[in-house]
């Protein structure tokens, strides 16, 4: 699969199944968030997206109902998302891309905060 560039998805996640899908859940953390803002320092899904520069999505063959997204930031990182459910008869291509996806964007805004707090401590 020939990585490409999360900048382009905006609000959705692609899958090649069924093309972009919504990010409903990391975008409704990113509001509450937003809603409640006073001072312009925060870190935002819009800010995080755009440092994501690639990412492949892997299914292990050992595991078929299990789906892990590898996302790469500018700087180098990977961040590594996993998702899978309990049940194999359950499982659902396209939202095993999604979950991958969101679990691997979720890692990243702990250590996007930590950058900015330690930028307002200089």
């Amino acid at each position: 699969m020939k990585p490409y560039s999360m900048r382009e998805l905006d609000d959705q996640i692609y899958t090649p199944a069924k093309g972009k899908i919504p990010m409903e859940s990391l975008r409704a953390s990113d509001d509450a968030s937003k809603a409640v803002q006073q001072t312009p320092h925060r870190v935002s899904l819009d800010s995080m997206l755009a440092k994501i520069v690639s990412e492949e999505i892997i299914h292990p063959t050992s595991i078929p109902h299990m789906t892990i997204a590898v996302l790469i930031t500018e700087n180098g990182f990977c961040l590594i998302g996993k998702a899978a459910p309990a049940d194999p008869d359950n499982y659902s291509e396209e939202l095993g891309i999604k979950f991958a996806k969101e679990d691997a964007i979720r890692q990243m805004w702990p250590l996007e905060a930590y950058l900015l707090r330690e930028r307002l401590s200089l």
